[in-house]
């Protein structure tokens, strides 16, 4: 009995090949729109949904950074953002105006 070992690939086609990545898009954009939502651009917005939610949760950028193979960390500044959630609880937790009661988030 054969393995395919997929080596650092992390799709493959039923062949035991890489996938194509135009192909996997155009998969994932087809699923994306039987859902019924309205985007387009599928494994883009996988990709970032699930760099956000890293970050979100307490995820070290670096960490994310490797995750999402970008070589400079100022490619992984711009790529994620910060939820507004997110930074309301950091500056309520450390910022010295929210710590002294004057608080500029309601």
């Amino acid at each position: 009995m054969s393995h395919i070992g997929s080596g650092g690939t992390l799709f493959l086609a039923n062949n035991g090949k890489r996938y194509n990545a135009n192909k996997l898009s155009e998969m994932a954009g087809r699923y994306v729109k039987l859902s019924g939502f309205k985007r387009a651009g599928a494994c883009h917005l996988f990709r970032h949904a699930t760099a956000t939610t890293m970050l979100d949760n307490g995820a070290d950028i670096r960490h994310v950074q490797e995750m999402l193979g970008h070589a400079d960390i100022s490619t992984t500044q711009i790529y994620t953002h910060v939820s507004r959630s997110k930074l309301t609880e950091v500056y309520n937790k450390s910022h010295p105006s929210a710590l002294s009661g004057s608080n500029i988030f309601h």
